[in-house]
């Protein structure tokens, strides 16, 4: 049977004591190798080239998410798992972008964090599920954010003029539709060039739907 070989990084030596025996008594997982520095993450990662790395936040020297980032960059092949006593989604969350495969609380139980290691080696992410639910509401308000900001420089005439103009009407046919003169819709397309740094009308057309303007005029309406 092929074992899980796995890093532990912590600074605490009783820590890495108790996660050694727990670890080494699974007869499918092995500790290769420990570190309590940035640096000696680093160093213990490229010689021992482990499946998975678990790794403490608060670390000495440059901290465990610049240990993360280097590792992931350098060892794209040993999935780090934050292990961390913080419930700290904006901490953990930089971790996660810097590279780890996902993150779990120290306070887990045994079973839990075993079943932590056989994800992360397998590739696939970790999130602490008490976190979960905190983590999709925070995604799905960036995103709503990135939506209304998107268009926050366009005025409303502009954005009417833009729903035509991505359903492929011409300017002459917005200008009916909107009672304009087919100048002034010009004169509002190259408006919204300039404020959105496009070129085209084409751009302009897949910049509306690459930010869903029409999900956002549907929610408006």
């Amino acid at each position: 049977m092929k074992k899980t070989r796995i890093l532990l990084v912590d600074d605490h030596a009783i820590v890495r004591l108790g996660l050694t025996i727990l670890l080494n008594d699974q007869p499918n997982m092995e500790v290769v190798g420990e570190a309590s520095t940035t640096a000696e993450a680093i160093q213990a990662a490229a010689d021992t080239q482990p499946d998975v790395i678990l790794m403490d936040i608060r670390l000495p020297g440059d901290g465990g998410i610049e240990a993360t980032r280097q590792i992931a960059s350098r060892f794209p092949d040993s999935n780090v798992v934050i292990l961390t006593s913080f419930a700290d989604d904006e901490l953990n969350m930089r971790a996660i972008n810097a590279g780890a495969v996902g993150y779990v609380l120290k306070q887990v139980g045994n079973e839990e964090l075993l079943r932590a290691i056989q994800t992360a080696a397998r590739g696939e992410a970790v999130l602490d599920p008490s976190s979960t639910t905190r983590l999709i509401s925070r995604v799905r308000e960036a995103d709503r954010k990135d939506k209304e900001d998107a268009f926050r420089a366009l005025s409303n005439r502009e954005m009417d003029v833009l729903e035509h103009l991505a359903r492929g009407k011409t300017s002459a046919e917005i200008g009916q539709l909107l009672n304009l003169s087919e100048k002034t819709v010009g004169n509002y397309i190259s408006n919204m060039f300039e404020k959105l740094g496009l070129k085209n009308r084409i751009q302009l057309a897949a910049y509306a739907y690459e930010h869903h303007l029409f999900e956002k005029k549907g929610n408006e309406n």
